[in-house]
């Protein structure tokens, strides 16, 4: 009975441990459930994430290779092993494509979104490469690839060039596809956000490399649509369907001129149907004297130039804006004994000359050879000093052709370009020439309204452009100044700064000329290259803008506007052995403000020598050799 009669508290140890029990229960199960819950989600992160992942980048590294290796056939410009590697590259990127999709259920997730548009981004763009391969592959051998044993060396080399040019429209003809493709590529690079990504992880950085990317990506896409049209008027250009006739212009780029350089030099080349025939060439003196009377000289050259009245073909491309240069020779040209009617201008200037030397080697000529080479005389190629000494320096006899040299050098460059295979010289000469008309050193102009329009939208025409927002053109005229041009060194300096309201801008232009003066007595016979520059300077600038002063003119300065800019003249000289500076300071128009600044800075024809450094709100933005127009923002 004792035991039956036991106080009630004694039973509280047994019921505590089993109110603790029930109490933890629901802990245990409930933490069962989540080890489950990660154990099923790590799973799952492994089959759709993880693993996926791993695959995709396993993918992406064999498409990398890959591309490597079609880099490396590319540059040894074979297009059997380009063929060969392209054909690769797109097998690795569908099994890429493939090993991406398995992640596309995450599209909404934007970072995946983004990386879905990249992948098929670059479908796209590996389609339009392996439709240029097979469109060119025909045809490899004509346009400077090698192409194993089959190529038309055996062929004379009128006959290549024909072939060449008629079947130029056949190599073409894929054109709308690739475009298509690129287009398609295009848009979605486009959906791709830059600022939705960290600007670094760790050290690496990430925002940086994708706005790079997406940039050169819609470079390469824009270079591409604005190449189609004059892709397309090719054939045409080239007399396909009919003969043409283009006067070539050569311009002395140590005597600057407006559009590069002094004309010294005149070729009339017909084609047709890739048949070449050269009607005329001669000096430009000689074409200027079948002219029986010159009209008096623009009020330009009356001020500036050095006891010239009359209006000369060769002193006619004043203005900075090609189209507007050719109309002023036009104007004098039709007056010509020797006048041909034309279909284009091509005008290219001395480092045109200097490069095909350098891909062609040594070149003979009435006897002489010219080279590439570096003369001490003058620290410029031999064929320049060369060339100078035959045509300039004073002797007591007469020089047979001595103003023919330069145009039968021309021609036998010409001659050797065609007489090589083609896979020899071709591909090396197509991407000199290329970099050449990007530099400005080849102007072209047409007188069909499409064919115009297509290199006016490549910048191959030499055209004073319209932008919006910021612009500089700095442009200098050597008149009568000797080759003086050869020795000077150049420096271009523009600095915006953000004064409250207003924009203000300082531009520097720097001469120095290293070199000691030349022996210009010409009763000794001396060859006067290095002269006092005579230089007429103009600074072309977005129209309203006020100017505030111009420093290192001699003469009086000048305001005006002139192909929908604002411009500042001056005049200025610079000495051998001397330095000069000129500066001008102006401020912009309202209608250019802070926000989203942007400077386009075009380079002038045939200069090559002159470096530009951009400074915006007194942060350098750019420093450098000036080849081509910069857009700085």
């Amino acid at each position: 009975m004792k035991r039956l009669l036991r106080p009630i508290n004694s039973m509280k140890t047994p019921n505590n441990k089993l109110k603790i029990a029930f109490q933890k229960k629901p802990l245990l199960i409930a933490g069962g459930v989540l080890g489950s819950l990660i154990i099923v989600f790590g799973i799952f992160a492994y089959i759709f994430v993880y693993a996926p992942v791993m695959k995709i980048k396993a993918a992406g590294m064999a498409v990398m290779d890959e591309a490597k290796k079609l880099n490396q056939d590319i540059k040894l410009n074979d297009i059997d092993l380009i063929k060969t590697s392209v054909k690769s590259l797109s097998e690795k990127y569908q099994a890429f494509e493939k090993e991406s999709q398995s992640v596309y259920w995450a599209t909404f997730v934007p970072y995946v979104r983004d990386f879905k548009n990249g992948v098929e981004a670059g479908g796209y763009v590996i389609k339009a490469a392996d439709e240029t391969v097979v469109a060119i592959y025909p045809y490899a051998d004509l346009i400077g690839f090698k192409q194993g044993e089959q190529n038309f060396y055996e062929k004379s080399a009128e006959d290549r060039l024909q072939t060449a040019v008629l079947t130029l429209d056949k190599m073409l003809k894929s054109i709308d596809s690739v475009a298509k493709n690129i287009e398609e590529a295009e848009k979605r690079i486009e959906q791709i956000d830059p600022d939705r990504y960290p600007e670094k992880i760790g050290g690496t950085q990430i925002r940086a490399q994708i706005i790079q990317g997406k940039e050169q990506f819609e470079g390469m896409a824009s270079l591409f649509v604005d190449a189609k049209p004059l892709l397309k008027q090719l054939p045409q250009i080239l007399g396909s369907e009919e003969e043409k006739n283009y006067l070539i212009l050569f311009q002395n780029t140590a005597e600057r001129r407006a559009t590069g350089g002094f004309y010294t030099f005149f070729a009339v080349f017909n084609i047709n149907k890739g048949k070449i025939f050269i009607k005329d060439s001669s000096d430009i003196y000689d074409l200027d004297n079948s002219i029986s009377a010159h009209p008096k000289a623009p009020a330009e050259i009356l001020t500036y130039h050095k006891n010239v009245t009359r209006f000369y073909l060769r002193d006619s491309n004043i203005s900075p804006d090609f189209v507007q240069s050719v109309k002023l020779f036009d104007e004098l040209y039709q007056k010509s004994g020797r006048k041909v009617n034309y279909d284009g201008i091509i005008a290219m200037d001395s480092k045109v000359l200097v490069d095909m030397l350098k891909i062609f080697g040594d070149t003979q000529v009435n006897g002489i050879n010219f080279s590439a080479e570096t003369d001490a005389r003058c620290d410029c190629p031999q064929v320049i000093y060369s060339l100078f000494d035959i045509v300039d320096r004073p002797v007591n006899y007469v020089k047979v052709d001595r103003k023919r040299i330069l145009g039968n050098l021309m021609l036998e460059l010409f001659y050797k370009a065609i007489g090589f295979s083609p896979s020899k010289y071709w591909g090396q000469l197509a991407q000199t020439m290329f970099t050449n008309l990007d530099q400005k050193h080849i102007l072209l102009y047409f007188i069909d309204k499409d064919a115009q329009a297509a290199v006016e939208r490549m910048n191959y025409a030499g055209r004073i452009i319209n932008v919006e927002g910021d612009y500089l053109h700095v442009n200098n005229v050597n008149f009568a100044g000797a080759k003086s041009n050869l020795f000077i060194d150049e420096e271009l300096i523009s600095k915006t700064t953000f004064e409250g309201e207003k924009i203000v801008r300082e531009v520097v232009m720097k001469f120095k000329n290293p070199h000691p003066q030349s022996d210009c007595n010409l009763e000794r016979g001396g060859l006067c290259l290095n002269a006092t520059l005579r230089n007429w300077i103009r600074f072309y600038v977005p129209e309203g803008s006020k100017l505030v002063s111009f420093q290192g003119s001699k003469t009086e300065t000048k305001t005006y506007k002139s192909l929908g800019k604002t411009v500042f003249e001056g005049f200025m000289t610079v000495d051998p052995e001397g330095v000069a500076t000129v500066t001008v300071t102006y401020e912009l128009p309202n209608t250019i403000n802070k926000e989203n600044y942007k400077l386009y800075i075009q380079k002038q024809p045939g200069v090559e020598k002159q470096t530009l450094t951009v400074e915006i709100d007194e942060k350098k933005q750019f420093t450098g050799l000036f080849t081509e127009d910069k857009v700085v923002e």
